[in-house]
């Protein structure tokens, strides 16, 4: 059975930088309040990219990386819960803008989780017989955000981070995975809520469609269900906390990693964040801090590193992967 192997990783942001004492200009919130909370100093912000413009840059770039040419993809996975529109697909509009004209396209689901689900999803593909394929976390969440809520205007920012996978002999990618959901507490995080609209229905009260979020019920599902998560993808695949050389998770809130690492019992420098230049950027977090972790030369693409890679948000989602990169 052929393994998948990352090959490429690459991110794209919006250029135009909003940095918390520009937010405090337009709401009554600081520097000081938002960064003390949450670890965040900065968030990229589209004038005019939309999730499928982000989407396709990073896609452009795991091409050139790779010297591979659009039409030897078989699949492109975008993961998003800010879509350009639900049809066509964010991931339909990727494959024609880059060119991809084999490769079959759709769009994944899963809130902050959506990478690590997606991914999941790709390496069941290339088991199955796909060559190869890319798999992207994108999101453009400003045009989601209710930005007079200082509340969640502050956390989230606009961005994208991609892999391209390929078949390999080698070894496999994911040495073990936990992938979890909990629809009934779904109502603590929403966003983009579609409405019965006809003329036969007797809905008349609109629900909001910008973000909505219990904060509170957040963290607490964040610092109490994801370690656990964790905990038992480890033990699946056989492997001490110390055996990890970095732990990749979504970048929330710096102050969930710092609960998260003592309940693991982990080394806090293991914990990779820059969530203080992006903020959240939902299913973009985790391949844009693999994309730099992989610049700067601290993850190498050469089968001698475990990671851990772990996302959890809406729906409720949450999930993780053990692996070989």
């Amino acid at each position: 059975m052929p393994f998948a192997k990352i090959k490429a990783v690459a991110h794209s942001v919006p250029e135009q930088v909003v940095t918390n004492d520009d937010l405090a200009k337009i709401m009554d919130t600081s520097d000081e309040w938002i960064y003390s909370r949450t670890g965040i100093k900065r968030r990229h912000i589209s004038i005019d990219e939309n999730t499928s413009d982000l989407a396709a840059q990073v896609g452009q770039k795991l091409l050139e990386q790779t010297g591979y040419e659009a039409d030897t993809l078989d699949f492109i996975i975008v993961a998003t819960i800010t879509p350009d529109s639900t049809m066509p697909s964010t991931a339909a509009l990727v494959q024609s803008k880059i060119g991809a004209n084999r490769a079959f396209a759709y769009d994944l689901a899963a809130a902050c989780s959506g990478f690590v689900f997606a991914l999941s999803t790709a390496e069941k593909l290339i088991a199955g017989g796909y060559k190869r394929g890319m798999v992207i976390g994108a999101e453009v969440f400003s045009k989601s955000i209710d930005w007079t809520d200082r509340t969640t205007a502050v956390l989230f920012g606009d961005g994208a981070g991609g892999v391209l996978l390929e078949a390999d002999d080698s070894q496999p990618l994911v040495i073990a995975e936990k992938l979890e959901s909990d629809g009934s507490r779904g109502g603590s995080l929403t966003v983009n809520q579609l409405e019965l609209n006809s003329p036969f229905s007797d809905i008349i009260e609109k629900e909001k469609t910008s973000l909505q979020m219990d904060g509170r019920a957040i963290f607490d599902f964040a610092v109490r269900d994801v370690p656990k998560n964790i905990k038992a993808t480890l033990e699946l695949a056989d492997y001490e906390v110390d055996d990890i050389d970095y732990f990749m998770l979504h970048q929330a809130n710096s102050r969930i990693l710092d609960k998260m690492a003592k309940k693991l019992g982990a080394d806090r420098e293991k914990f990779l964040q820059n969530m203080e230049e992006y903020g959240n950027t939902s299913a973009a977090t985790i391949p844009i801090l693999l994309s730099e972790a992989v610049e700067s030369g601290k993850v190498r693409l050469d089968g001698s590193q475990k990671l851990v890679l772990t996302g959890f948000g809406g729906g409720l989602t949450w999930g993780s992967l053990v692996i070989h990169i």
